[in-house]
């Protein structure tokens, strides 16, 4: 069993928003690539990345695009009997079992990279975690109305230059500004 890392991806707003009423609050389509290109990266072509998010951020998935394909989703919810969801996708209760689940012999040695995708408060639960590495955070140089934020980003967390496969410039789309930024946590 390896050592995992945990990895954030999120695109919030100058509010720190990211969600209103279980949608995005803006439609930035190459954003919207970006997250995936880079949730689906893998170095060695036998593997798969696990995405991990709570049950309103993955029903907040539109229904066509769920599960999201080419990774193994995780979703969390306290009640998983209350909701329906296809068997290729791992339920687990909080983000711990999630963890012990993937980590098991059967899927171990199918992951690359471990992604936490949302909402609030797997986020700030994983980002609190010695496993928490790194933070993919899209600045949306703009105000929405929003009714879910990302946890504030506390000294723990350096901004560091970005990788070479991220663009560093500030991106425009729909008439709205934004720029890629990671942070990497101080150990």
């Amino acid at each position: 069993m390896k050592s995992l890392k945990l990895n954030l991806i999120a695109a919030a707003c100058e509010n720190m928003g990211i969600g209103y009423k279980g949608d995005l609050p803006w439609f930035l389509k190459n954003e919207l690539k970006y997250f995936s290109k880079t949730t689906k990266k893998i170095s060695d072509t036998s593997k798969k990345n696990v995405v991990i998010m709570g049950r309103k951020t993955y029903f907040g998935v539109p229904e066509s695009k769920r599960p999201l394909p080419e990774r193994i989703n995780v979703v969390l919810t306290t009640k998983p009997d209350d909701y329906e969801f296809p068997s290729s996708v791992v339920v687990a209760k909080s983000l711990n079992e999630a963890l012990e689940k993937i980590q098991s012999p059967d899927l171990d040695s199918q992951i690359e990279n471990v992604w936490i995708v949302g909402g609030y408060s797997v986020y700030k639960e994983a980002m609190e975690s010695p496993m928490c590495h790194r933070i993919y955070l899209t600045r949306v140089m703009a105000e929405f109305e929003c009714d879910a934020f990302f946890p504030e980003l506390t000294d723990s967390f350096k901004r560091i230059p970005n990788d070479p496969d991220i663009p560093d410039d500030i991106q425009e789309e729909n008439g709205i500004k934004y720029q890629y930024q990671v942070y990497e946590k101080v150990k």
